[in-house]
């Protein structure tokens, strides 16, 4: 239950606040999931008005505000490397209107296993810049996949911005009911010129699943197809899920060019 809002003008306020020991204190991001029906009053800090909302390309990486919205991300950003894949990824996150309001913070709190966007930036090897209000002069750097399997814990520390690779190569593939809906299964895979490639599944679960992380791409189908050996639900069996995924898995290394492949 939400008893207090504020809205700080700068990160030394916003920091002050989430530092209090009571009420609990968090970070407004993820609407929904905030207002979903709790016992436990606790307040939100607004970050609007810290100017989170940037993207600046930083070398050979791409630096996303907090508050930058899915939109936005969409608008500033070209084709170049990793991108063309990471809009696919985001447009089928949300209808636009909820990319407009929807913030890359929100976007990551708030992330179940059916999130495309997520599933795009855990491939990347995204990493978060994280502020711990009890020691506000030093950030925190942490993977993407740490976060999203630590979550609770990470909940009142301040996500200010995440940056991810532009010189890897990424690849994304999935498939719905229809063209508009969030995928049962999608895959996104990111090779880097030292030869390293990821491969992330998303469709299934509480988040989405790095299913491999190695120096050449052999066994990615089998590795995609061994992740979902459980992931069955109301919306597809296990079986569907692991062959999906594995054919899916093919088509991204095939479009990244990462041979030699196994058969699964």
């Amino acid at each position: 239950m939400i008893i207090e809002y504020h809205r700080p003008n700068t990160l030394e306020e916003a920091l002050t606040l989430l530092a209090r020991p009571q009420p609990l204190t968090v970070p407004l991001g993820g609407g929904a999931g905030l207002n979903r029906p709790s016992t436990r009053p606790f307040a939100v800090v607004d970050l609007q008005a810290l100017g989170l909302n940037t993207l600046v390309q930083q070398g050979s990486q791409l630096e996303l505000g907090a508050t930058l919205t899915l939109q936005a991300f969409l608008e500033q950003t070209g084709e170049d490397g990793p991108l063309a894949a990471l809009k696919r990824a985001a447009r089928l996150e949300a209808a636009r209107n909820l990319r407009q309001v929807a913030t890359l913070a929100g976007t990551l709190v708030t992330a179940g296993g059916r999130s495309p966007f997520t599933t795009a930036l855990l491939a990347l090897d995204a990493r978060l810049s994280l502020i711990d209000p009890a020691a506000p002069d030093a950030v925190q750097t942490v993977e993407l996949g740490g976060f999203l399997a630590l979550r609770p814990e990470y909940r009142r520390r301040l996500l200010t911005r995440v940056s991810l690779p532009l010189n890897a190569r990424l690849a994304f593939e999935s498939v719905a009911r229809t063209p508009a809906d969030r995928p049962i299964v999608c895959v996104a895979a990111a090779a880097w010129p030292s030869g390293r490639t990821r491969l992330a599944l998303g469709g299934y679960g509480a988040a989405p699943t790095l299913a491999f992380d190695g120096s050449e791409a052999a066994g990615i189908d089998t590795a995609a197809s061994s992740a979902y050996s459980q992931a069955g639900d109301q919306w597809a069996s296990a079986a569907y899920r692991q062959h999906a995924a594995a054919t899916l898995a093919r088509r991204c290394a095939a479009s990244l060019g990462v041979p030699p492949l196994e058969t699964a």
